[in-house]
């Protein structure tokens, strides 16, 4: 994944956590008028909403145009890589309109903001009950494909970054923001309820009243129900009432409100006590669908709760194992570069060198993973990884299959990072190289002509180091290795799979 790719994904990402932090923000709308028993919708949020929502559809379409451009890695059997990089835009689209297209298409639907800036307008009293409902069925629906396209990015960009995280406190902050994001969530959709609550109380009344009372006046219009301003009024008993049960502090102290931060922050409060205490304060009515959003906020609030006590105390175990670990690692080679009083710029290659390891092992001993493996199974792997780097080399192709194998087992992984001199010409040649990825620049004098310069660029699939094979395969060469002909120094860091004289002895 390139560096412009990685740092897009990154930005979509934070996008992706700032619009599912917009969406409940449309449930704030609705806003009681108790001096004329109705209710109305705050137009100056409505745009406020919409707006802000609209910088985050403009991600999600710039992303949309992204998948048809990014590549992907495919796997391949015959492969000398970790995978093949694929590019064919057909390819890509097939490959992306299969998994998250419809998904993205259908987060990305400006649905909330035509109804508020087109339907809502120039609908009539008695229609815009039901226009609200469904612009909040809307937002609810379009909520859930937004998260789900969080975690698979967030994984793509841990697993491209390849960072370890120095301390565990970034990891239980992440899981805090998403204890807080719930809590929004909940507080938001405990204020829409509200609202629908008092509404359905008013409408009850309406109903069974016989001097004949409007519904249509229920939303704040021209006219309005005098009588119901003895109705449906939350009475605050020990934060109980019998109509109203968990929605009384938001019908008495928020659901009048147009100070939107007031109610913000008073509601987000309201679901993270509820969150934290798993709902063990509430205390609901009899009215079914309240005690259902009750039974959701304490099971939320547990699985929440035990997800956050189990991720913290596995993200601090593991940290804290990976963090002694290269603390260790790094005292230990600090001290011996100490010792042996190597030069500063010396020091700094090889810390560049350590951290390049551990980066792309993760602290992980590949040779020693293997060689705990079953045989078979070890040869299976090594077959897999090394064969196609083996192939490349024409004396190779024609190889029986148990000497091939021979081979595969005994290749070594070997990194090198940006700088470093493989060999040098005229020096004797050690270990033939076979490039996984990276580039190096291979250099020559030896063309027979005074002044002889020439350079060549390797890469993932080509080696370096073939005056081993003849030397090797000769019964009569001497102990003497060849000298190599080339100058061969990295480009950038490299992964490779190292053949020593040895083992090409042993396996002749």
């Amino acid at each position: 994944m390139g560096p412009f790719l990685q740092s897009w994904n990154k930005i979509f990402v934070l996008s992706c956590i700032f619009a599912v932090s917009v969406d409940p923000l449309f449930f704030y709308i609705p806003v009681i008028n108790e001096n004329n028993t109705c209710w109305y919708l705050d137009k100056k949020l409505e745009i406020t909403a919409s707006v802000l929502r609209f910088f985050t559809d403009i991600f999600y379409i710039l992303h949309i145009i992204f998948q048809f451009r990014t590549g992907y890695i495919a796997s391949s059997p015959t492969t000398f890589d970790r995978g093949v990089l694929v590019e064919d835009r057909y390819a890509i689209a097939k490959r992306y309109l299969s998994t998250y297209f419809l998904i993205d298409v259908f987060a990305v639907l400006p649905l909330p903001q035509v109804v508020i800036l087109v339907v809502l307008p120039n609908l009539r009293s008695s229609e815009v009950a039901k226009a609200k409902n469904i612009l909040m069925f809307i937002v609810l629906c379009q909520y859930v494909p937004r998260l789900i396209r969080i975690r698979p990015l967030y994984l793509q960009i841990t697993r491209s970054a390849g960072v370890i995280t120095e301390t565990p406190w970034p990891g239980a902050v992440l899981i805090l923001l998403i204890y807080l994001l719930a809590s929004h969530v909940l507080g938001a959709l405990w204020y829409l309820l509200s609202i629908e609550r008092k509404d359905a109380c008013w409408r009850d009344v309406c109903r069974n009243n016989s001097t004949g009372c409007n519904q249509a006046y229920l939303y704040c219009g021209d006219k309005e129900n005098i009588f119901l301003q003895t109705a449906c009024l939350p009475i605050n008993s020990n934060n109980i009432d019998p109509n109203f049960g968990i929605y009384v502090p938001a019908l008495n102290n928020v659901s009048q409100s147009t100070d939107f931060l007031a109610k913000l922050f008073y509601c987000v409060c309201w679901g993270l006590q509820n969150l934290s205490s798993r709902g063990q304060n509430l205390k609901t009515s009899t009215y079914a669908w309240e005690n259902l959003f009750a039974l959701f906020v304490s099971i939320s609030g547990l699985v929440l709760f035990a997800l956050l006590i189990a991720n913290v105390q596995t993200y601090l175990k593991s940290a804290h194992l990976r963090e002694e670990e290269m603390r260790v690692k790094s005292r230990d080679t600090d001290q011996w570069m100490s010792y042996r009083l190597l030069p500063e710029n010396l020091k700094e290659r090889i810390r560049r060198h350590e951290k390049y390891r551990w980066h792309q092992t993760s602290g992980v001993d590949e040779e020693l993973l293997l060689m705990n493996l079953p045989k078979d199974l070890r040869r299976a792997i090594k077959r897999h990884l090394c064969l196609s780097l083996l192939m490349r080399v024409p004396m190779f192709e024609n190889m029986d299959d148990p000497l091939l194998d021979a081979l595969c087992d005994r290749l070594k992984p070997v990194l090198y990072t940006e700088g470093s001199c493989i060999i040098r010409e005229e020096d004797p040649v050690y270990e033939m190289l076979f490039i996984m990825r990276g580039n190096l620049m291979s250099m020559t004098t030896d063309g027979g002509i005074t002044g002889f310069f020439k350079s060549d660029v390797l890469k993932g699939g080509d080696f370096c180091g073939e005056e081993l094979l003849t030397w090797a395969l000769d019964p009569t060469s001497v102990s003497r290795l060849p000298s190599s002909t080339r100058t061969v120094e990295t480009m950038s860091e490299v992964e490779a799979f190292a053949l020593t004289a040895e083992d090409l002895k042993f396996v002749q």
